[in-house]
């Protein structure tokens, strides 16, 4: 029988099989294993189990469609403390990570041939998921501040004057997504303010700002005066652990009702939520701080290994944050096409391309993540991938300086 032929169109299959990570893994958003705190998640399994247990009998724990009540509460205090945000339990939905929020406020406000705004570049998961959905969307440039206000009030003017109105702004403005800036607090301001001048809603993603840890710590748009119409989405896959998919929405009802009728799962899976509710009730503060401790030594790392292996070849800014690290190649290079050969060796990194609107603002850049590998694979990677480059397309350009791998 031909399975394939009964197949949706719009279906694609997975890339290739699983076959394990590379043995230098700069992609996607990994977090440090030595961070991960199994003894003392351990204890809290085994304290919730036995005092709440029971109550997996039921879909959602007794606690309701929104999610687990206890970590509701935790999030809801981490919102008001952190970020600013003035929210309840009952105004916190939590998720099977942020991406499942970002596909429900998609399948929410988006129908083919909307027009959305994101950054330049921007987080590729929804690049993707915006392509899926048919949808136009307009890139904004950033600087080391973040996306560009002014020019985002000069696209808001062009498209009014066509009549069209952007059904979001979507933006990640703490530890920006691939290039780890920090909008500061007048910029959000101005943001807020073109959001009801033009009746354009903001879409914020805060998934990676537990991880700030040096310079400003800016509140979030949802948190700021007049950001009450901002919908916020985080997650604790950043500070915590990626596997354990819990995320969450900060929204108003009008949004999270909707959300909940979109959310057909019977519920994110109740065990993590509990184990994360017993465990940053406790730990949270001591736990960010070690871990951020952590991925600013890995980071440092990893910039003195470019500057070594890479010279003025890579070009980067210095993070405030975050667990990666945006660098542009020389014109020369595509990393993109270095892309293949680089993985063939055993170094994995994201090129550029599929984190940008524009191919053209990025197809000389590469993310990397630095949060997976520890310090000597951080080393011997970079020095792989400098050999690596230098042999497809001339750069670095060798000298006594940058020795090989």
């Amino acid at each position: 029988m031909d399975l394939e032929a009964a197949f949706a169109a719009t279906t694609p299959p997975a890339a290739a099989r699983f076959q394990g990570f590379p043995a230098y893994n700069f992609v996607g958003g990994h977090n440090d294993p030595a961070a991960v705190p199994t003894a003392a998640l351990a204890e809290s399994a085994a304290r919730v189990l036995l005092a709440e247990g029971h109550l997996l009998a039921t879909y959602g724990l007794d606690s309701g469609p929104l999610g687990h009540l206890g970590l509701r509460r935790f999030v809801a205090a981490k919102l008001h403390d952190q970020r600013g945000i003035q929210a309840a339990p009952d105004d916190v939905l939590i998720t099977s990570g942020s991406l499942q929020a970002l596909d429900l406020v998609n399948e929410l406000m988006l129908e083919p041939g909307d027009t959305v705004i994101v950054e330049q570049l921007t987080y590729g998961g929804m690049l993707t998921r915006l392509a899926r959905k048919g949808v136009h969307v307009v890139g904004i440039p950033l600087d080391e501040h973040g996306l560009d206000t002014d020019a985002l009030e000069v696209e808001l003017e062009a498209l009014a004057a066509r009549s069209i109105r952007p059904k979001y702004v979507y933006i990640v403005p703490t530890l920006q997504n691939p290039t780890a800036t920090v909008m500061p607090v007048h910029r959000r301001e101005r943001l807020l303010a073109l959001s009801h001048r033009f009746n354009v809603p903001i879409f914020e993603d805060e998934c990676y700002a537990d991880l700030v840890w040096e310079g400003d710590w800016p509140p979030a748009l949802r948190g700021l005066a007049g950001g009450e119409h901002v919908i916020h989405i985080g997650s604790f896959s950043k500070s915590l652990a990626p596997a354990l998919r819990l995320g969450y929405v900060s929204a108003p009802w009008s949004v999270l009702s909707r959300l909940l009728a979109l959310k057909t799962d019977a519920g994110t899976p109740a065990i993590e939520q509990m184990i994360v509710a017993d465990y940053f009730g406790q730990h949270f503060e001591t736990h960010v701080r070690d871990l951020k401790a952590r991925l600013a030594q890995k980071c440092e790392v990893l910039m003195e290994a470019l500057a070594e292996q890479f010279g003025a070849a890579a070009e980067f800014q210095r993070p405030k944050g975050g667990i990666f690290l945006w660098v542009k190649l020389p014109e020369a290079v595509d990393t993109k096409a270095l892309e293949a050969a680089a993985l063939a060796e055993g170094v994995a990194f994201n090129p550029g391309i599929e984190w940008a609107t524009d191919a053209a603002v990025a197809r000389s850049s590469l993310r990397l993540c630095y949060a997976l590998p520890d310090v000597a694979t951080i080393r011997a990677g970079i020095a792989k991938l400098a050999e690596i480059c230098h042999r497809e397309t001339g750069v670095p350009v060798r000298s006594g300086n940058l020795p090989r791998a």
